[in-house]
């Protein structure tokens, strides 16, 4: 089903009827979202704002939010009419979110929007080496499709309870589609003849490859493996035109680019097919080797945005919901669109797939021919080659402002906090505050990305920080005149926040998708946007200039992203048990932020912490 050109009202219906159903086994034991208290969640935001207002700044706001809140007020009325939408729809927020938080943004969607996940390399080197894993990975791939399809995919839980797992089925056959205000989501897994193929991409050129028999068997790693060695002899490098780049660009710009795109029969040939395909495999050329410790950050830079016009970049296609890089240096990876895909359901994927990859093939090639595998063509007139170009220098300056830093902190992993009853993902957070403390003298807003999966199509919430309890330790930490004693049961009162407030998050009560629903309920309405969302505070608290994520994960990944806004940091971590991987990246366009320095500071301040726990004198 491919939604274009439709009214937006028109499509966030569509949304909440149609986007979320699937099987009834892949939501029934899951509650609905509950709608917040207002009162809880006007108190929850003040809260929010106490450790980065001055006094008269919070005294204005406070007023505000009370007026707002108030009986009778026109917070009360939206809070009645999105308990309204509650009960009549699957769930009253997710659709506005997805469409809010993905479809409505124009940036470009490498770096910015797309998250990548970086796995350990591989132990070979070459590209015999390169299409033999990439063979098993297909194969991985699909069996775990296989489990979606027949119901053997087991129920995630958490905490004792049930997740909603309606995204899996549409991780595959789906693409982004662009549009002139909005984009707009395709999923073809649902279409009368589901697609049976995949796109690869080598050298730029891509080609469509069948992966079932004609009888409806999945193919053999072996059968695979032979498909992939015609691709890469059809595929030499020649001047072709990278038209993936195309889908790097500002929404806008692309949506333009595309129509134009597609009215040539033969592109629009090609585009469909690799929008329908149920995944992309990239095959890209060696990640550039510098030294040993800078390849793991620009191993993650390759997978995030292909490295840059004279490198793999080429060999992406931004839009699409999957797409897995396997590079001849042993290098790998997966790169998602976050409209439809979250990190928790791509770990579970990628644990799928490791743990494919220890086994033999289990099935051998059956003895018939099979068709060549489709080279997909383009035709490039005078326009399209004009917005190629732009879009490679656009990319390329992206990829240079962007500074990405991964490293392995090997002291300690998560069994430290846990020997000391703290959690570590709150530890982790109360010390990224830290860090950026002692980089640039102040706290800053931050956001945590959280599950909302334990709701019937839930998609996730933001944990703010810091509360309070964070700024009073921060301040006393470096302060010679507070004791050891003092410091640490600060820090254990800074950690138990955290938990208390993503407990709280994790009960649907957290405080932006309730914000965001009042906000757009009043927009719905034709309404004014409430005074107390074009307050100076809600923009400064909304400044993200910390967004952070946890995806844990059973391997050695780190997951990668772009900061939010110009001046910010993006920092994922995936804490193991006596180590842990971060991510950290900031533009290099703004001479407040600086990747490698807050990494150095981080490790520097994860070991004093340390020290706090475990004194070694």
């Amino acid at each position: 089903m491919i939604l274009r050109n439709i009214q937006p009202a028109t499509y966030r219906a569509w949304l909440s009827r149609v986007w979320w159903r699937q099987e009834p086994c892949f939501f029934s034991s899951v509650p609905p979202q509950p709608v917040p208290p207002l009162v809880q969640t006007l108190q929850g935001y003040l809260s929010t704002l106490e450790p980065l207002l001055p006094p008269d700044e919070l005294s204005h706001t406070r007023r505000m939010v009370q007026e707002f809140g108030s009986p009778g007020g026109l917070g009360a009325r939206l809070q009645k009419a999105l308990e309204k939408r509650a009960r009549h729809t699957k769930n009253w927020i997710s659709p506005w979110w997805v469409q809010w938080a993905y479809l409505e943004s124009r940036q470009p969607l490498p770096v910015h929007s797309n998250p990548a996940i970086s796995l350990p390399r591989r132990d070979y080197n070459g590209w015999r080496s390169q299409l033999v894993f990439a063979s098993k990975l297909i194969a991985a791939v699909l069996d775990f499709k296989a489990k979606i399809k027949t119901g053997h995919l087991p129920v995630e839980n958490m905490r004792g309870k049930p997740l909603c797992m309606e995204l899996y089925p549409l991780l595959f056959s789906s693409c982004r589609i662009p549009g002139p205000k909005h984009d707009y989501i395709a999923h073809h897994g649902r279409s009368r003849r589901s697609p049976t193929h995949i796109t690869v991409v080598r050298n730029y050129q891509f080609f469509q490859l069948e992966v079932y028999n004609s009888d409806g068997s999945r193919m053999t790693e072996s059968q695979i493996h032979s498909q992939l060695l015609r691709i890469r002899s059809q595929s030499w490098k020649t001047d072709k035109e990278p038209m993936g780049i195309l889908t790097s660009e500002h929404r806008h710009t692309w949506g333009e680019a595309y129509n134009r795109l597609l009215r040539d029969k033969l592109n629009k040939e090609s585009v469909g097919l690799i929008e329908t395909g149920l995944f992309s495999l990239c095959l890209d050329s060696p990640v550039m080797r510098i030294s040993d410790e800078k390849y793991a950050s620009r191993k993650a830079a390759q997978v995030l945005h292909g490295g840059g016009t004279f490198s793999n970049s080429g060999n992406r296609w931004f839009d699409k919901t999957l797409q897995f890089v396997v590079g001849e240096d042993g290098s790998w990876g997966l790169l998602y669109e976050a409209a439809i895909a979250e990190g928790p359901p791509i770990a579970t994927l990628l644990h799928h797939i490791l743990e494919y990859c220890e086994k033999p093939d289990p099935k051998r090639a059956p003895l018939v021919p099979l068709p060549m595998p489709k080279k997909l063509y383009f035709h490039i007139d005078r326009e399209i080659k004009r917005d190629i170009e732009h879009a490679k220098q656009n990319l390329d300056i992206l990829i240079n402002d962007l500074d990405v830093n991964v490293f392995n902190f090997k002291k300690f992993g998560k069994e430290l906090p846990k020997q000391h009853n703290l959690s570590p993902n709150s530890f982790i957070q109360v010390a990224l505050q830290l860090a950026y403390y002692r980089v640039h003298d102040e706290v800053c807003p931050a956001c945590d990305i959280a599950s909302q999966r334990m709701f019937r199509g839930g998609r996730t919430e933001y944990i703010r920080s810091p509360a309070n309890q964070t700024l009073k330790f921060i301040l006393a930490f470096d302060d010679p005149s507070v004791t050891r004693e003092a410091k640490l049961q600060l820090f254990r009162e800074a950690v138990d926040a955290y938990t208390a407030l993503t407990l709280k998050v994790l009960q649907g009560h957290g405080v932006d998708l309730h914000l965001l629903g009042l906000k757009l309920q009043a927009i719905e309405e034709g309404l004014s946007i409430p005074k107390v969302f074009m307050d100076t505070a809600y923009g400064l608290a909304t400044h993200w200039k910390l967004r952070t994520g946890q995806v844990p994960a059973n391997t050695d990944s780190v997951m990668c992203f772009g900061p939010l806004v110009p001046d910010g940091y993006a920092i994922c971590y995936n804490p193991q048990a006596d180590h842990v991987h971060f991510s950290i990246t900031a533009f290099n366009c703004c001479e407040e932020t600086n990747a490698e320095t807050l990494a150095l500071t981080l490790k520097d301040t994860l070991g004093h912490l340390q020290e706090l726990l475990q004194p070694t004198v």
